[in-house]
């Protein structure tokens, strides 16, 4: 995949002799580009993965190469290859010994001819640690370029495990019709006056003349019957819109029947709506002034009947309906005199403001035409031609489309009404028409009407519905006819919509088929009615929708026809399965389905036995809840939950591959069942779903599952105390404690908040009391879990713990106040040591009281003793949620102990404590300081240059300085130094001079800070003007408001955020792995970009062991001493951590500083290491700190986009040491694994995935481990360097007491580095303060070879090196070329290839005025204070001791 150009010609001592082999060992190197990547199980939604892919080349030959030795040194024929019952084992190593390495013929010393000679290779080396069958091994190949795992980028890395924060005016609930009407009455008003023609009408001859389908033509002695029928045919047609209203016709009424059964219509209907149909065919047109005409009692006369009167007396709401000529006159003055009415209203509110008054403005109205328009009087189409599109639009569609249709037709008028079946039959030709008129207009309607007008006119009233739904059809069959419908509220343009022209098809199908139905109920043949496309073709079409993934979240126009198609069993389970896709895109499509009124359906379907259907409808269930959890009054109706009590059941069956992830959902419905639910929780109660929730615990492939289990179990017993009992015989509170231990971070935050929730049984007897002391000692260890969601959750149980035995804590605190003013003394008198009397010069002080004794005796070993203790350390916890959490807990306590009855006492020792405290820090000197504290005799004795975090021992001081009633007590704790240790406080103590103490070691001529870290006596550098940067907060954080009074218990966010996880997509990929997204083209580019680097850099890498590095490449003032220096492996980027807490951001090709950031160290602390992680897509900075805490930052390129993704402590008890090297890690990208050590026993093993500690390798030396490094081929083995010049080699596979297989004691001082290429030959190079770096390789007990880095071009080899005093300041190797570089103690970098040979020594320029030296060192150049080689790039850049400039070589 990567071509690689042929390299240049090669210098005489060049590293590799062969062009043939720098070939082959190059393409090697090709997969370099990243650690080991390891093949492992991605745990549920907790592997934070993206797909990262490379090819790569096999290597098919050996890497030859050649070899000598430095004049002086072990040959490799000396050393012993590995033992046949060695430990070690390794692919090649483990059957044979190694080849023994033999000297080439090669001269590898400087040459000064012109042009190079090619040597002669007498012997082939092998991959180093026997690798090379790894890299010719097709399935290693193929295992690397596997999927690529990236961390801390999940969801709760993003979030942070705090919910959304909802717009407080959203309504989940708001589709639902809280103001929903119904029309309870209707008045059918028929003006015909048959016989008798208005005065105003001038009628064609031929005239429209049907009336309801009735032919009103007068006949003799027949005018009352047939204006009996036309009112009776009315009625039945309005009952075909809905049958529950209580119809009344009114005939020719007289202007006194109308006020009369238009008040006792509005009296009988209360609020409700009442409909309001006049039919004025027989009377005047209305008048401008929206008068319309009834008769007087003799029917002599026409009465014109003023809207004004008519809104009296029928009030609101109601519905008109108006179908005569010029209604829009009607309309025009309707609204004018509802404005009338409300003006005296309010005039006669004034005087007399007790008066009820009827409302007039909730009214709804249609019209047949305009003002000035004629009702049609086409003789083929019925008079009321209004009335009958709004009451029978099957029928007067047909008659319009036979009587539109330019197609020749055998049928006529009589033969469309000859159509077989009924409306209300679905599976029928008249049903189907009636069932796809229904849908094509719910989506015309859904399309062009606002979203409330829709929900208004459509979901509110079933009769409004039918009305307004067969409107649509009168606009376009009225508009052909001349005449403009109107309404109020008015309606956008829809004759035009499309779906009309699927309706004219619609139509065209079924009369195509009727001469052949006709024929077959006539006598003829059998037919068999072929049911139209229309549903299918129309959920193709939403499938088309759903597949182009919904842009800019447009509403589907198909929903409506989704939604009438849940209706037919036939298209029921397509039609699920894609509505539950719509579903899954989020929120906004949750609310979409509920708007259109998908609600009654699904929750009808709840009583079905279909069992392909269970899976779908768990899923739209889920993502229904998910948006709108004020559902279960819903389910309980009809026992619709037992749905999903059925599922959760191991026993049940899915016809679905993936049945323990509905299993989840239906936890989840249950769940949102229950919560805040009495009822609910109810009804669910009983062990049965206790111990099924309790069984889905083992499911170890489905994490999902086992989070939802113990928030079912949360909600169901949340505030129930039946429940809790119950819960207690099946034993679940164990159960969930267990899970403390669970992988996944969700997982273990939802077991404590059921425990949470378990807390608070009203009936505190002894046994309630052991059950929860239990719960709380089994939790007690999740203080360190590496996750903050985690430990917050830890927090809320904390709080809930310390509120309902808040005497009990009240003791405890006063007990842990009297020991900490205790200890406080003792340490004090421990600084008035007098040795030439050899005692304690105390001060008189009083002794405790017999109550504060007992009182510190009773709470001293309880677990309410321990919890404080473990929430005082929370509150120093480096996440700054955490630690606001805990304060809040502390200041409560702290408050209500000073108004309690032991306030009296408190207040004093709080003083005592601040007083000894301010003493302490005065006259002791600093524990973080790396200067050293000079003795009597003059010899200096370095301190401890990274305290002890706090920790439940005895000795360690928690409240501190600071103790003081302010708005928060915790907050003054955390402005003090923790200086740990009794230990570290201590004056060093000195033995007499004519005195000697018997282990004291001999007096040496090896120089004292060889046994030393290096920058044990560095001062800390003092910039004229640095100013302390900026701490990045982690996203959402929100800072407590110290003057509001702290609440206990805490409330838990975290229920509310797991709901989030329903509420997004699942079915398609993420944002970053979808193509065409905006961060799939970014991942896109950076592959490519990678790729190209890889390109460019492969060949320098095999030239780089010739090459001088003096080609500066950058020059910039960092503002601080550099300490720690990493380059990013893809970007321009270099992270420089200072000697204060600092980091800046450089982009080291243009010399810019991109970002500076606070770490936020505490006093006493300092930045110990600074790491890229996930560089091969979008990186993270890892740092680590001298108190143990791990920090992890994103967007650490932008001073404006910082923020913490994660913060943790990943050491715990560092042992303080004056060879302390703090805290050393390294990371592990292919396996997600840390490795933390330091001042520690022991090597810690964080999982990145779990976030918990996986391992603890037992360190097998009590010298503290000075650095880490580890194999990035099979990922186990762990190399550390030790303080005392011990290298011990250790296996993660094999029992952490037995896990060391190597140690190396070749060294005899302070190992300053010790690391393993990622890439070349796997090179182990090591490094110690006096000089020596050897390379090893991990079959061999001896080294591979030794290298004088200190000094090697003066005389007299070590002992010259000694007498100066020059000793190794730092080691830095290139992860792939065959280079490293030595950091002196003389202002110098010396640059060697594995072979040994010097390359250059590299002098960093610094200019006069920054140059701080120390006052020990003032005959000499500053040491170096860090240095650092470009992971791929042939990059070297390096900083002094004192001083802000940086240097870059290439």
């Amino acid at each position: 995949m990567l071509a690689l150009a042929r390299p240049t010609p090669r210098l005489p001592n060049q590293y590799y002799p062969d062009d043939e082999n720098v070939r082959q060992y190059v393409s090697a190197q090709i997969r370099q580009l990243s650690p080991d990547r390891s093949s492992r199980a991605a745990m549920g939604k907790t592997s934070m993965r993206q797909n990262i892919s490379y090819s790569v080349e096999p290597v098919d030959k050996s890497i030859r190469r050649s070899a000598s030795t430095v004049a002086g040194q072990s040959t490799p024929d000396a050393a012993s290859p590995t033992e046949p019952d060695d430990p070690i084992s390794t692919t090649s190593g483990a059957t044979a010994k190694p080849r023994p390495l033999q000297r080439s013929n090669t001269d590898i010393g400087p040459r000064r001819q012109s042009s190079p000679e090619k040597p002669d290779i007498t012997e082939v080396w092998e991959m180093r640690h026997g690798y090379d069958e790894q890299y010719n091994s097709t399935k290693y190949l193929e295992h690397l370029s596997s999927t690529f795992f990236m961390y801390y980028t999940d969801k709760r890395h993003e979030t942070g495990g705090k919910p959304r924060q909802e717009d407080p005016n959203y309504n989940a609930s708001q589709w639902r019709m809280r103001d929903r009407l119904k029309t309870v009455s209707a008045a059918l008003i028929m003006c015909l006056n048959i016989g008798v023609d208005p005065p105003d009408v001038v009628k064609t001859n031929p005239t429209a003349k049907l009336e309801c389908w009735i032919d009103p033509t007068p006949t003799i002695g027949t005018n009352s019957k047939t204006m009996e029928q036309i009112g009776k045919k009315l009625q039945e047609q309005y009952e075909g819109l809905s049958i529950r209203v209580r119809y009344k016709q009114y005939l020719d009424p007289s202007v006194e029947e109308t006020q009369k059964f238009c008040k006792s219509l509005r009296r009988n209907a209360k609020d409700e709506r009442i409909l309001f149909h006049y039919n004025g065919h027989g009377v005047p047109m209305p008048t401008p002034s929206g008068e319309i005409w009834v008769f007087n009692r003799n029917y002599t006369q026409y009465i014109p009947v003023s809207l004004y009167d008519l809104q009296i007396w029928l009030g609101a709401p109601s519905l008109y309906v108006f179908d005569c000529s010029n209604a829009g006159n009607i309309i025009a003055n309707f609204d004018r005199f509802v404005e009338k009415h409300e003006e005296e209203d309010a005039e006669a509110r004034k005087k007399d403001p007790n008066l009820q008054f009827p409302t007039h403005g909730d009214n709804i109205q249609l019209a047949a035409c305009g003002k000035t328009e004629s009702l049609p009087t086409n003789p083929n189409l019925p008079a009321d031609l209004f009335t009958c599109c709004l009451t029978t639009p099957i029928d007067i569609s047909l008659r319009f489309f036979l009587l539109n249709n330019p197609l020749p037709c055998k049928l006529n008028l009589k033969d469309v009404a000859r159509i077989p079946g009924r409306l209300a039959e679905r599976r029928s030709p008249l049903g189907e028409l009636n069932w796809i008129f229904t849908a094509i207009t719910d989506t015309i309607a859904w399309n062009l009407l606002p979203r409330a007008t829709f929900k208004k006119l459509f979901r509110q009233d079933l009769m409004v519905a039918a009305l307004f739904r067969n409107f649509l059809l009168s606009e376009r069959i009225m508009r052909a006819n001349g005449c403009h419908p109107m309404s109020v509220p008015s309606l956008p343009e829809t004759h035009n919509h499309p779906l009309w022209q699927a309706w004219d098809l619609t139509i065209e199908m079924v009369l195509a088929q009727l001469p052949a139905m006709i024929a077959a109920e006539d006598g003829g043949p059998p037919y068999e009615y072929v049911h139209s496309e229309f549903f299918t073709d129309q959920l193709t079409a939403f499938e088309v929708y759903l597949a182009q993934g919904a842009p800019n979240q447009e509403a589907p126009d198909q929903l409506p026809i989704v939604l009438q198609v849940l209706l037919s069993q036939v298209h029921r389970l397509r039609a699920l399965i894609l509505l539950s896709r719509f579903l899954d895109m989020g929120a906004w499509a949750v609310n979409l389905a509920l708007t259109i009124g998908i609600f009654p359906y699904v929750l009808k379907l709840l009583q079905s036995a279909a069992f392909e259907l269970k899976p779908v409808m768990i899923f739209i269930w889920a993502r229904i809840l998910a948006v709108d959890g004020a559902c279960q009054a819903d389910l309980i109706k009809d026992n619709g939950y037992q749905y999903f009590l059925t599922m959760l059941n191991p026993s049940a069956q899915l016809p679905v591959p993936n049945q323990s992830e509905h299993r989840a959902m239906s936890a989840f419905i249950i769940a949102m069942f229950c919560r805040g639910f009495s009822q609910g929780q109810t009804v669910c109660l009983s062990p049965e779903l206790i111990e099924t929730c309790i069984s889905h615990f083992q499911d170890a492939e489905n994490p999902l599952l086992r989070q939802w289990s113990c928030l079912c179990i949360s909600m169901l017993w949340a505030d129930f105390p039946e429940a809790k009992w119950v819960g207690i015989r099946c034993q679940a509170h164990q159960k969930l404690c267990d899970m403390a231990a669970d992988p996944v971070p969700e997982v273990r935050a939802a077991a404590l908040h059921a425990l949470n929730n378990f807390l608070g049984i009203p009936d505190l007897t002894t046994q309630v009391v052991h059950y929860e002391e239990c719960v709380a000692s089994m939790i007690m260890g999740m203080t360190k879990d590496g996750n903050s969601m985690v430990r917050r959750e830890l927090l809320v149980l904390f709080s809930t713990y310390v509120k309902r035995y808040q005497n009990k804590f009240l003791v405890a605190a006063f007990g842990q106040l009297i020991e900490e003013k205790e200890f406080l003394v003792e340490s004090e008198d421990k600084q008035n040591w007098n040795p030439q009397h050899g005692s304690l010069s105390r001060r008189s002080s009083q002794p405790g009281s017999d109550d504060e004794d007992n009182m510190q005796r009773i709470s001293k070993g309880s677990i309410q003793r321990t919890m404080w203790m473990h929430i005082l350390i929370l509150s120093i916890d480096p996440h700054p949620e955490v630690a606001q959490d805990a304060r809040l807990i502390v200041d409560y306590l702290h408050e209500a102990l000073l108004a309690s009855p032991l306030g009296l006492k408190a207040q004093p020792l709080m003083n005592d404590i601040v007083r000894l405290s301010r003493r302490a820090a005065t006259t002791k000197p600093p524990a973080a300081s790396r200067q050293p504290s000079a003795t009597p005799n003059g010899r200096r004795t370095p301190m401890s240059a990274s305290p002890a975090p706090p920790a439940l021992p005895r000795n360690e001081s928690y409240i501190s300085a600071g103790m003081r009633r302010t708005a928060s007590i915790a907050t003054a704790m955390m402005q003090l130094p923790f200086v740990g240790s009794a230990k570290q406080s201590q004056p060093p103590q000195t033995m007499p001079a004519n005195q000697n103490h018997l282990g004291a070691p001999k007096r040496s001529r090896v120089p004292e800070e060889w046994s030393r870290p290096p920058d044990v006596y560095d001062l800390e550098s003092k910039p004229k003007a640095y100013i302390k940067a900026k701490c990045p907060k982690p996203r959402g954080f929100q800072k407590h408001d110290p003057s509001s009074a702290p609440v206990l218990p805490l409330k838990s966010g975290f229920f509310d955020w797991s709901i989030e996880y329903f509420g997004e997509p699942q079915m398609r990929p993420n944002e970053p792995d979808e193509p065409g997204s905006d961060d799939y083209n970014k991942k896109l580019w950076r592959r490519s970009r990678n790729e190209k680097v890889l390109n460019c850099t492969q060949p320098l890498k095999g030239v780089a062991g010739a090459s001088p590095w003096d080609v500066p490449a950058g020059f910039f003032n960092n503002g601080s001493q550099p300490v720690k220096m990493s380059f990013h492996q893809f970007e321009d980027h270099l992270a420089i951590a200072d000697d204060h807490d600092s980091i800046c951001i450089w982009d080291w090709t243009n010399h810019t500083r991109l970002c500076r950031f606070s770490n936020g160290n505490p006093p006493g602390s300092r930045i110990t290491e600074a790491r890229f992680i996930n560089e091969d897509d979008s990186a993270l900075l890892l740092t680590g700190s001298s108190d143990g805490v791990v920090k992890i930052f994103r967007n650490y390129e932008s001073d404006k986009d910082i923020e913490l993704v994660s913060a943790f402590r990943a050491l715990t008890n560092l042992v303080p040491s004056n060879k302390s090297s703090g805290l050393v890690l390294d990371w592990q990208q292919g396996q997600g694994r840390l490795l933390v050590a330091g001042d520690v026993r022991y090597i810690r093993v964080w999982n990145a995935a779990t976030e918990i500690c996986i391992n603890n390798i037992t360190a097998r030396s009590s010298c503290p481990i000075t650095s880490l490094t580890h194999d990035a081929v099979e990922g186990s083995t762990i190399i550390a360097g030790y303080g005392d010049g011990t290298i011990r080699v250790f296996d993660q596979r094999i029992r952490p007491q037995e896990a060391m297989v190597r140690v190396w004691r070749k060294h005899n001082q302070f190992i300053t580095d010790v690391h393993m290429q990622r890439g070349g030959v796997r090179e182990l190079v090591s490094g110690c303060r006096d000089g020596e770096v050897k390379l090893w390789d991990l079959r061999w007990k001896d080294e591979v070879r030794t290298i004088r880095a200190v000094d090697t071009a003066g005389t007299g080899g070590a002992a010259a090196a000694t007498a100066r005093g020059a000793a190794l300041r730092g080691l830095t190797v290139h992860e792939h070329a065959p280079v490293f570089a030595a950091g002196t103690s003389t202002h110098s970098l010396n640059l060697f290839n594995m072979n040994g040979t010097p390359l250059n020594v590299l002098n960093p320029t610094i200019p006069s005025p920054y140059a701080v030296t120390h006052l020990l060192q003032s005959h000499r150049h500053t040491p170096m204070a860090s240095a650092a080689f470009h992971p791929h790039r042939m990059v070297l850049a390096g900083g002094a001791v004192g001083s802000g400039w940086i240097n870059v070589w290439r």
